[in-house]
C-alpha cells in the first residue's frame, strides 16, 4: 500500500536502479548486526510484533535496503528532495506513507495506524531537515497513539563517504565496515500527555544516540561483540497479522523489554 505519488520518470528509473545496485554493494561489504532482542528484526523468523523502528536519517543508506520485501511501512518526506527515498523505498517492496510534523500530518497518521494492523513502521525521527541527531516527538506520539513498543537503531559506517548536507549523509564505499545494533522495545504510555511524552523522547533519544556510538565504535575497532552476525537480506513478501499483543514469557539473555522513562 502506498500512497500516489507525483515522481518524474527519471526518479521512479533512479528508485529501480537504486533497489537493485544498493542491496547487492552492501552485500560486498563486511556487514555485521546484534540484537537485544531477535524478535523486534522483520527480517528473521523470530519476529513476533509490529514496532515503530528510529534510526539517524544519516545511516538511511545502511538500514533501509537490508529491509526489503519485509512487513514494513516507511515514513517518507514529501519534500522534492526526498523523492529519490521514497521512489528507492517503493522499488525495495515496502509500503510508503507521505507526511512529517509539517506537512501532510493528520492523513500520514491515518495511513500508518491503518499499515501498523499488517506491518512496522520505520522512522528517522530526526528528519526531514534535522537538527541532525535530535529526535522530533512525532515518533514517541506515534507509538503512545497506536500502542505499538519503539525500537531504537542504531548504525555505524568507516570509510564512508559524507555528503554535505544536513544530515552528513553517509554513503558506504567497498572500504566501509557497517555495524548494526538492534535495541530493545520500548513500551510508550497510552494516553500520556504532552509533558510525559518529552520524557519519554528525550529517554528514546539518549538511547538511539547510546546504541549509534557503540555501533561506531564497534565498527571503528573492528572487534567482535558478542552475538553478532552477518546481515544478510531475506525476503518476506506475504503479510504478517498479530491480532493481539503476544503474551509475557519470561526474560532471557536475548530478550528484552524497557518501559520509557
Amino acid at each position: 500500500m502506498s500512497q500516489d505519488s507525483q515522481a518524474t520518470f527519471s526518479q521512479k528509473v533512479a528508485g529501480q536502479i537504486n533497489s537493485l545496485m544498493v542491496p547487492a554493494a552492501l552485500d560486498l561489504l563486511d556487514y555485521r548486526i546484534c540484537h537485544y532482542d531477535r524478535s523486534v528484526d522483520p527480517a528473521r523468523p523470530e519476529y513476533n510484533e509490529h514496532v515503530v523502528y528510529v534510526f539517524w536519517h544519516e545511516y538511511i543508506f545502511g538500514v533501509l535496503p537490508r529491509w526489503g520485501h519485509t512487513p514494513l511501512t516507511v515514513l517518507c518526506s514529501q519534500h522534492r528532495d526526498g523523492e529519490w527515498v521514497n521512489q528507492t523505498a517503493l522499488a525495495l517492496g515496502l509500503n510508503i506513507v507521505r507526511g512529517s510534523s509539517t506537512r501532510g500530518g493528520s492523513a500520514a497518521i491515518r495511513q500508518m495506524k491503518a499499515n501498523s494492523k499488517f506491518s512496522s513502521i520505520a522512522i528517522a525521527p530526526d528528519g526531514p531537515r534535522g537538527p541532525r541527531r535530535e529526535m522530533a516527538l512525532g515518533p514517541v506520539y506515534l507509538a503512545s497513539l497506536l500502542g505499538m513498543p519503539l525500537v531504537p537503531v542504531g548504525l555505524g559506517i568507516t570509510n564512508s563517504y559524507r555528503l554535505k548536507t544536513w544530515d552528513r549523509l553517509a554513503i558506504p564505499t567497498h572500504k566501509s565496515r557497517l555495524r548494526c545494533v538492534f535495541g530493545p522495545k520500548i513500551d510508550i504510555p497510552s494516553k500520556c500527555g504532552r509533558q510525559k511524552l518529552e520524557a519519554c523522547r528525550a529517554s528514546v533519544q539518549k538511547l538511539l544516540n547510546d546504541l549509534t556510538i557503540r555501533a561506531e565504535d564497534w565498527a571503528e575497532s573492528n572487534q567482535k561483540m558478542v552475538g553478532e552476525q552477518r546481515f544478510l537480506r531475506a525476503r518476506r513478501t506475504s503479510k504478517i497479522f498479530f491480532d493481539s499483543k503476544p503474551k509475557a514469557s519470561k526474560p532471557s539473555s536475548t530478550q528484552h523489554r524497557t518501559k520509557a522513562a
